[in-house]
């Protein structure tokens, strides 16, 4: 049974670790190479991730500098984070691509946080599954008579403490993200 409660904790903790790179890509206002990470560039016919491609840096905190490791893959490069969502325009050169990060206006702060209320929301669903999941499980369990009636309430207790813990600490990281965004 305590292998079967790690087990959906580990689950749960997966649903944070993909909330915070999601987290990661939300654009701030600060230069963050991770909001890259969607980018896939056009290498040799190959769609490739753009951090394969070049040397990513953040030489100050409004700007993040691009290096190609082929001078011919800048406009490939440009052209890939133009097409983005991002809403940032490249400036190419010749050796490196600079990309400014502009501040963020109030509105596109208040979009940011409703988007980050959402990738929130969507973060709780897999963990209110685990503990859907978690509960059946010992439900069943003790249908079978492989547990008592009292250890499958322990348990169901134990997960419900688990699944509060995980949807706090989502709601923990929301606000964090939030300030971050609405800070000017």
């Amino acid at each position: 049974m305590e292998e079967h409660l790690k087990e959906l904790e580990r689950k749960m903790d997966k649903a944070i670790d993909v909330l915070e790179k999601e987290f990661q890509k939300v654009r701030t206002g600060r230069a963050n190479p991770a909001i890259l990470d969607s980018i896939q560039v056009d290498y040799y016919g190959t769609p490739t991730q753009l951090n394969q491609v070049g040397n990513i840096s953040v030489p100050d905190p409004q700007l993040i500098v691009i290096t190609p490791w082929e001078k011919k893959m800048l406009s490939d490069i440009e052209k890939a984070i133009q097409k983005s969502d991002l809403g940032l325009t490249p400036q190419n050169d010749g050796n490196i691509i600079r990309l400014p990060i502009p501040p963020l206006t109030e509105d596109r702060r208040k979009d940011l946080v409703k988007q980050i209320k959402k990738l929130g929301e969507n973060a709780k669903i897999p963990i209110r599954n685990v503990r859907r999941e978690g509960n059946e499980t010992f439900k069943k369990m003790e249908k079978n008579k492989e547990i008592s009636q009292d250890d499958q309430k322990q348990n169901m207790a134990k997960v419900q403490t688990l699944t509060d813990d995980h949807i706090k600490l989502v709601d923990d990281m929301m606000v964090i993200k939030e300030k971050e965004l609405m800070e000017v």
